[in-house]
């Protein structure tokens, strides 16, 4: 399956018409702490701009709305799994991005023949408080050899400077969220993402 290196995550819709059209053609939409019907509207929205654009829309967690609105694409964590009908999703056709941070994480996500695999933190994250330590280049190397042909997705701590570093260690696929999120130019700052990722 072919990904595109450059995987931004956003969390709410109104980040797209901004950077959709600078020319990403893969996007998380990853929403926390909102009611259920802004859910929704967020990612009919997200869709239809990411349709608009010819870019792959991957939702977060929220596993039975991507199957109501017929999405393409959903990203699960751990704990997203243990409450997904991870049968009903497999039969739907939609497409599987499974997260993991150590070898039993990567078996159970690799049971499922997702789409993609994710590991991260790679380095020191602001993003969330996670019971895992940076996992380094090395342990990118080490899941490379492992899942194989499937896409390695490299997440957490990412700067363009590190990209190509990332690379190198054998990740397809560069995921980033505050790099361009918290910078003081959303949009200059991920022109140079795509940049060191085409």
């Amino acid at each position: 399956m072919n990904l595109d290196r450059f995987y931004p995550i956003f969390d709410r819709t109104h980040w797209l018409p901004r950077m959709l059209p600078l020319g990403i053609k893969l996007v998380q939409l990853r929403i926390k702490d909102q009611p259920i019907d802004v859910v929704r509207a967020d990612i009919r929205t997200a869709k239809t701009l990411c349709a608009q654009y010819g870019c792959t829309l991957v939702i977060n967690d929220y596993w039975q709305i991507a199957l109501d609105e017929k999405c393409d694409f959903i990203h699960l964590g751990q704990e997203d799994m243990d409450a997904a009908d991870m049968t009903a999703l497999k039969a739907s056709g939609l497409r599987i991005g499974l997260s993991t941070h150590d070898e039993a994480e990567l078996d159970r996500a690799l049971s499922y023949s997702p789409d993609y695999i994710a590991l991260g933190p790679v380095y020191p994250t602001i993003l969330k408080k996670m019971k895992w330590t940076e996992q380094g280049v090395g342990r990118v190397t080490a899941w490379k050899k492992h899942i194989g042909n499937t896409p390695l997705v490299g997440i957490g701590g990412m700067t363009v400077e590190r990209a190509a570093g990332v690379f190198q260690a054998g990740a397809d696929v560069v995921s980033v969220v505050t790099d361009i999120t918290l910078n003081k130019d959303p949009e200059a700052r991920l022109s140079e993402w795509l940049e060191a990722t085409r």
